[in-house]
């Protein structure tokens, strides 16, 4: 799988996977960001966690912080097994004591109050990327083109319209691709020289360990919130830190498809959630997860096959354009459009359409589901329908997305 070499060898990673999520509320209400549940079966962390662990860098630190049990339990059962001598995924939360919590006040503070697992790693690269996006990237790719521009800080980046460049973080580069500004969403955002597009930030950073070392303990004399766009970045920019923009339309992982160069999304909300799941199902997803060169890895469990039951006219258990994970039973009901999460049942003259549902739910006999996400261990009563009648599903206690998605928690 990895092309990396030594490189990745001398490569540790710090993962950022403190995020609340808000714009996912309800459902990271109980959990972060990185612990939702995506295409089934995976969590969003899986994502950043293969793309390392393809890469060859198995050497990761996962910062956690909100709402932190549930993602160090999947880190610790999925990830801890698949490491070797002086390899690891490793958990760390904010420490606490009597006189204080020292929570992590900004991205780059969080690094800095965990410096010396970076300072005794005795690695040459740190690579520190965001725990809640969803892609696929050979990292190893990335360090060698931050070893051949000789560079303190590479920032990986898409390209992206004018128009949408209002979203991000936009890099200002020269011909080379060396960075001279930073701006966060800008109203005129600066242009790729001989392009009709810019470069947003990823939020994902190779650094040269001494020159992360020093800018952060400077930076942390200035700065309580320190932070790696609004302070890091800016002050190696101005201190002439050899720092470059990283395209990563570039990035090429083995068995790739040519739909599925450039694919990255930050599903910050229900809708951008609802519509990355939704993509999986299609017949040309623009994600393969059916990419066996390059799997994206999770907890597999020891769960059965999906099973259908039934075959009369009126009572076909059956699923249709969709994901239905392990432990799965669909028991006379129909799924059609839809991501099933394990263990779930779908009982008889049920029909579950363009839906997402989490793990451990129980559909009940004749109940209808439409254009809905489904918190994981929920039982849907017998008959009830919900995503057809929205002031119903209101009066429940259900929230009802602008474009109509409906969801349902505990």
């Amino acid at each position: 799988m990895y092309t990396g070499g030594n490189i990745t060898q001398n490569t540790i990673a710090m993962i950022m996977a403190g995020g609340k999520g808000e714009r996912l509320s309800p459902i990271t209400t109980g959990r972060s960001k990185p612990a939702v549940p995506f295409g089934g079966k995976y969590k969003i962390i899986d994502f950043v966690l293969s793309n390392m662990f393809n890469s060859g860098i198995k050497r990761a630190y996962v910062l956690t912080q909100y709402q932190a049990y549930s993602l160090n339990k999947h880190v610790k059962e999925s990830w801890d097994k698949w490491t070797g001598l002086g390899e690891f995924f490793d958990t760390l939360s904010p420490e606490t004591s009597s006189v204080s919590e020292q929570w992590f006040k900004g991205t780059a503070d969080a690094i800095y109050q965990n410096i010396r697992f970076i300072e005794a790693s005795g690695a040459e690269y740190i690579a520190i990327f965001g725990g809640d996006h969803v892609y696929k990237m050979d990292i190893s790719q990335m360090i060698e083109y931050h070893r051949m521009n000789r560079a303190g800080l590479t920032i990986a980046a898409i390209e992206v319209s004018p128009e949408d460049a209002e979203r991000f973080g936009v890099l200002c580069v020269d011909d080379d691709f060396k960075v001279s500004s930073f701006v966060e969403k800008p109203k005129e955002p600066p242009l790729i020289p001989g392009r009709n597009s810019c470069f947003a930030s990823m939020g994902n950073y190779i650094f040269s360990a001494r020159v992360l070392i020093d800018a952060l303990k400077k930076g942390k004399r200035q700065h309580e919130d320190l932070d790696f766009g609004r302070h890091i970045i800016p002050m190696m920019i101005q201190n002439s830190g050899k720092v470059f923009a990283y395209n990563f339309y570039d990035n090429y992982v083995p068995g790739m498809e040519p739909n599925e160069r450039g694919y990255w999304k930050d599903i910050g909300t229900i809708d951008a959630y609802y519509e990355a799941n939704m993509d999986l199902i299609k017949v040309s997803p623009q994600l393969n997860l059916y990419n066996y060169k390059w799997p994206i890895l999770t907890n597999q469990g020891n769960l059965p096959p999906a099973k259908t039951v039934f075959d009369d006219e009126d009572r076909r258990g059956q699923n249709i354009d969709s994901f239905v994970c392990g432990g799965c039973v669909t028991s006379g009901g129909t799924v059609r459009r839809s991501i099933i999460g394990p263990r779930c049942r779908i009982n008889s003259y049920a029909l579950v359409e363009d839906s997402i549902i989490f793990d451990n739910v129980n559909i009940g006999r004749n109940a209808k589901i439409k254009k809905a996400i489904i918190d994981e261990n929920i039982v849907i009563p017998e008959g009830m329908e919900i995503g057809f009648n929205h002031e119903e599903d209101r009066l429940r206690g259900c929230v009802v997305t602008e474009s109509g998605i409906v969801l349902v928690t505990k």
